[in-house]
């Protein structure tokens, strides 16, 4: 294995941990957002106004695209133990 090899699959490692990220963070991103705008038009600063919802969305986001978070992490993995295999 050589340098090019690692780095793509350093490249494609990175790649596959945005793709899987990004869905959740960008909704927790939006959550986030929205409450806090409601904050500085209501001028209610409670905390678990802010936490509450954000941990339910994420949650229920993370069981939403959880199919597609696994079919990214198989299909990674797999080309992953092909290529150890064409080393061998």
């Amino acid at each position: 294995m050589n340098a090019v090899d690692i780095i793509e699959i350093s490249r494609d490692a990175l790649i596959v941990m945005l793709k899987i990220s990004a869905p959740v963070m960008l909704i927790a991103l939006i959550v986030g957002l929205s409450i806090s705008l409601f904050q500085a038009l209501t001028q209610i600063q409670e905390m678990t106004l802010a936490f509450v919802p954000k941990i339910l969305v994420i949650f229920i986001s993370l069981l939403v695209f959880m199919p597609f978070m696994l079919t990214s992490m198989t299909t990674f993995t797999q080309g992953l133990f092909d290529r150890i295999i064409a080393l061998g």
